[in-house]
């Protein structure tokens, strides 16, 4: 009531007009407060961008050549790059993303080009139990010069020690762009998840048709999609096209909770023994979404002890200050991505729409590469050992179109191992011993465009 009579009284309007400029002023003070401060990168900030950058166009000249470029570079009051990629492009990091490969809604093509639209360049396809998307993936980021890092989101149980019930943790794994080093005892770790996974569906199927619900197991499989493990979002998906719940939100508040009414468990493995397979085919592991946990100190404490790297800590709406704390307190690296499944609606985080700090970035790739490093090398190492078609599977596995193609249709095994190193490692990384040791060991080996190999001279 007070500012309506203050705004109408002639004598206060009449500032403005008598003092245009004065009012100017008070105008762009406020818009610059909205925007929110900008200021340059400070040392250390640059350093840790330049890195990341770096590492992003390992095959590509550096957009950070120039010192005038580097003068560009700005950061928002939370640490985020706004600018520097290469011709001023944003470089982004979307670390935990999902396509119909298990519970997403597009397909990894798909997926990629969705993402490379919201502007990222770097995307983490972390399916749940599986890592059949990441050649589609791969192949189709090579049309947007986009960078795809393998990865999966593991299905556990956290099993308690004080008679508390058991708890599903979610644990993300992210590999080098070789894929992990022991790919088939990982896949055969999850193979059994996905079965697993068929179980628990049609249990809850099963729980469904007996609170009334009469939901056909037909309808679930034909959702998920041939040969995809069917998880709870696909039960979702059938209830609400079978009319018995309005929208996914009310067939999980309803039925398909943790512990709710239809809700059942598969052949989900103890957590622990998740992340000591991941760090043994050498990959990162990270606990997804841990505001989802009964007991996250618990939880992270034990797994800490278990090879733990890091936890997620940035949603699109923020850090999580109580996770933050958390990571701090166990020695964790802090990530997030945005879980993006395709679904739609308001209440799902955009591709890329989750701000990760450079620094943070920086962190998470300074204790992943060593690892990766050795990924490389243990894959590399095999195949210099016995080059055989099974090895060399090992080696192309994610990338064997990109490897492969070219325009003489035989070319030697050094050539192949330096075409690898140059998509995977830093000049620095390549330059070790041991990868000369194997490029000596490859230099009489030849291999043609069906992936066949022999000694060059032997016909």
């Amino acid at each position: 009531m007070v500012d309506d009579v203050y705004s109408n009284n002639p004598s206060c309007n009449s500032t403005s007009s008598t003092n245009p400029k004065k009012g100017k002023d008070k105008k762009k003070k406020k818009t610059k407060k909205r925007g929110g401060s900008k200021k340059k990168m400070t040392v250390e900030q640059f350093m840790a961008f330049k890195a990341v950058t770096d590492w992003v166009y390992l095959d590509q000249p550096s957009p950070l050549a120039s010192s005038a470029a580097a003068a560009a570079c700005i950061i928002d009051d939370f640490g985020v790059q706004k600018g520097l990629g290469r011709s001023g492009q944003k470089i982004i990091f979307e670390l935990h993303s999902h396509s119909k490969c298990s519970d997403g809604f597009l397909s990894p093509s798909k997926l990629v080009e969705r993402a490379h639209g919201n502007g990222v360049k770097v995307l983490a396809l972390t399916d749940h139990d599986t890592m059949d998307g990441i050649p589609e993936a791969i192949e189709a980021a090579r049309k947007f010069g986009m960078k795809i890092i393998p990865g999966v989101e593991i299905s556990t149980i956290f099993s308690t020690r004080n008679g508390e019930a058991d708890e599903p943790v979610h644990i993300l794994a992210y590999y080098s762009g070789c894929g992990p080093s022991r790919f088939e005892k990982l896949e055969s770790f999850l193979a059994n998840i996905r079965d697993g996974r068929f179980l628990r569906a049609k249990d809850m199927v099963l729980k469904l048709n007996k609170l009334k619900l009469p939901l056909k197991w037909e309808q679930v499989a034909r959702i998920a999609g041939k040969g995809v493990a069917p998880g709870r979002l696909h039960v979702a998906r059938a209830m609400v096209e079978a009319g018995y719940v309005e929208n996914l939100k009310q067939a999980f508040s309803k039925y398909l909770y943790d512990g709710g009414p239809a809700y059942s468990t598969g052949k989900e493995p103890d957590a622990e023994e998740a992340i000591q397979l991941i760090c043994e085919t050498g990959g990162l592991a990270v606990v997804a979404h841990p505001w989802a946990l009964k007991n996250p100190v618990a939880v992270v404490s034990r797994l800490k002890n278990a090879g733990l790297h890091g936890m997620e800590v940035y949603r699109s709406d923020g850090k999580l200050t109580v996770y933050d704390d958390l990571a701090d307190a166990y020695g964790l690296l802090k990530l997030g991505g945005s879980d993006y499944h395709g679904r739609g609606g308001n209440s799902e985080s955009e591709l890329g729409s989750v701000n990760l700090p450079v620094l943070v970035i920086h962190e998470f790739l300074k204790v992943a590469r060593p690892i990766w490093c050795g990924a490389i090398k243990d894959i590399l190492q095999n195949f210099a050992e016995e080059p055989s078609d099974s090895n060399l599977v090992r080696i192309t596995r994610f990338g064997r179109t990109r490897i492969l193609k070219g325009n003489s249709p035989t070319f030697c095994g050094k050539d192949l191992i330096d075409h690898c190193l140059s998509l995977w490692l830093t000049n620095e990384e390549c330059q070790n011993t041991e990868f000369e040791a194997i490029r000596i060991k490859l230099s009489h080996v030849s291999i043609n465009q069906c992936g066949i190999q022999f000694p060059i001279g032997s016909k």
